[in-house]
């Protein structure tokens, strides 16, 4: 049986319960133990994959095809343990799981109520994420005192009575520091645990975010007030230099040994080693070079609808200490000939996105890359972006774009599949496909690459495995006038059907993919794509190879 760490939060949202709850996990995977995370959110949506970026953020996909929240992300940078369809959990689907077992007639006529009916569902996908693991993480969305969170929170209560020992609650709290009257406040974490208290939770570990460091009488203050050994009240100052700072201070505070003493893993845990962190944040501040993205699309000043691709990009210089700007510029400024905002880039990156809004704009800023020699990586749209740009511009396939804007082009060089048809008008359908396109390719799938091409290179290896969130597919009816006018379609799915990447080898770094590689990117390990695109950047940027960079 694991034993489970919830996590919940007070005072205020975004205090960083995710990032706290990744730290906690990734001191103690480097202490042996196995670990995993789940986020329990209490909205009422199935999954986050319809809710606007603006609104949510971006959508994580995981190995398995959920459409999660942002924090497994975070959950998955930061420890080795892949996330699943079983590591997110929101109201939406407890609820819809109880009412199937209602229509079907497993409550035996009885009648369905929250408690024990919501409950026991949601303890019982808890136990089932957790199933294997030393430890698991439970971090419960949104903030004690919400209305919709109090299923949640009742269902953590009555497992910290069933699990005993083998269950501890961490609560996030602000204190905030009065700038006025210089002097920092503790009476916000005092009622948010009084909160906390008032539904049968007695929190065993605090975690104060504070622009400061808390005193030790300012510590003994909120330990009196709240119920919790002073030892237990850690300081949780903002990241010094990089949020990958964050298990080395919370391991400077103790945190893990209290946890691990709580739960009973003196056996099991070792001595926590956290020399890979330490040699990311030393890589993420003592930097040699220093180079500019432009990242063009249409959420790019919300900064977490591309979280994981902003951190991608940032780990992409992490190798050869290149510290990455990225230059947010949102694709409808792009629309007409005034490109000036790409002026002094050193490469282009075109991300993932849906619509029509800013798609002319993204077209403008692929031909600006193409003609103009700048590394250039597209991701999922931005593939099929570059598709359409090459079509248009160097094929002369006048009109081409994609059917999900234009359904009657005269060339829909992407569109679903279920638009090929082959001469006799059958329809190209694979069986795991779309119906009618009502339904996107998720998750991981495996790729071939080419012998020879950039993308075989940086992988290292033929097979790929990456992942996917998209309807609209490369054609293939233009496979063959695209090879012809110099594209090389360089990774292909294992059944041959898809397209999944594309390069120019006539230019200094031109790939564009239809998966999501950002998804796989971690600090520690990078992703061949991003580290390359990165590298390209300085190259161009110098003019020339710098010494240190490995030649692609």
């Amino acid at each position: 049986m694991a034993s489970l760490v919830f996590v919940t939060g007070g005072v205020v949202s975004s205090l960083g319960k995710g990032l706290s709850a990744a730290s906690l996990a990734a001191i103690l995977e480097s202490r042996g133990l196995k670990v995993t995370l789940v986020k329990l959110d209490p909205y009422l949506n199935v999954d986050p994959g319809t809710m606007s970026p603006f609104q949510h953020g971006e959508v994580f996909v995981t190995m398995d095809g959920a459409e999660t929240d942002l924090d497994l992300g975070h959950y998955e940078r930061f420890v080795r343990t892949r996330m699943g369809q079983l590591n997110n959990c929101t109201t939406g689907r407890i609820y819809g799981n109880v009412i199937t077992k209602e229509r079907r007639g497993d409550y035996l006529g009885a009648t369905v109520q929250v408690i024990p009916h919501v409950t026991d569902e949601i303890k019982d996908w808890i136990r089932r994420a957790s199933e294997g693991y030393d430890v698991a993480m439970i971090e419960i969305g949104g903030t004690v005192g919400d209305i919709e969170s109090l299923p949640f929170l009742e269902a953590i209560r009555q497992l910290g009575v069933e699990y005993g020992r083998n269950a501890m609650f961490m609560h996030l709290t602000l204190v905030p520091f009065l700038r006025a009257a210089n002097e920092i406040k503790t009476k916000p974490t005092q009622h948010s645990v009084k909160e906390l208290r008032s539904i049968g939770i007695q929190p065993d570990v605090l975690l104060c975010r504070s622009e400061i460091e808390l005193s030790e009488s300012e510590c003994a203050k909120i330990a009196l007030f709240t119920n919790v050994p002073i030892k237990a009240v850690i300081s949780a100052l903002d990241a010094r230099d990089s949020i990958y700072d964050i298990p080395t201070m919370l391991h400077a505070e103790g945190l893990d040994d209290i946890v691990v003493e709580r739960l009973g893993l003196e056996d099991k845990a070792g001595p926590a080693n956290l020399d890979d962190w330490l040699e990311v944040v030393d890589r993420t501040i003592n930097t040699r070079h220093e180079v500019t993205v432009a990242m063009v699309g249409k959420y790019v000043e919300h900064n977490d609808a591309y979280k994981s691709l902003t951190e991608a990009i940032a780990h992409g210089g992490l190798r050869q200490r290149i510290k990455v700007n990225i230059r947010r510029i949102e694709s409808d400024d792009l629309a007409d000939d005034d490109l000036s905002q790409l002026d002094g880039v050193d490469a282009i990156l075109v991300p993932g996105g849906f619509g029509e809004r800013g798609f002319e704009g993204k077209v403008n800023a692929i031909r600006h890359a193409r003609e103009g020699g700048i590394p250039y990586l597209g991701i999922c749209y931005g593939m099929q972006a570059a598709s359409v740009e090459f079509a248009r511009n160097v094929c002369g396939l006048e009109g081409a774009n994609t059917t999900e804007i234009e359904p009657d082009t005269p060339h829909g060089v992407i569109g679903l599949i279920t638009e090929w048809q082959d001469a006799s008008g059958t329809v190209e359908q694979r069986d795991d496909q779309s119906d009618l396109g009502g339904t996107m390719r998720l998750g991981a799938q495996d790729c071939r690459l080419r012998e020879g091409s950039l993308a075989r290179k940086l992988y290292g290896r033929e097979i790929i495995s990456e992942r996917h969130r998209h309807r609209y597919e490369f054609n293939n009816h233009y496979r063959d006038i695209f090879q012809k006018n110099g594209m090389v379609l360089s990774g292909i799915s294992m059944d041959e059907m898809l397209v999944e990447i594309i390069e120019i080898p006539d230019h200094p770094w031109f790939l564009a993919c239809q998966f999501h590689p950002e998804f796989t990117s971690s600090p520690r390990d990078g992703h061949p794509l991003f580290t390359g695109f990165i590298e390209a950047a300085l190259r161009e940027q110098q003019g020339e190879l710098p010494a240190g960079v490995a030649s692609l």
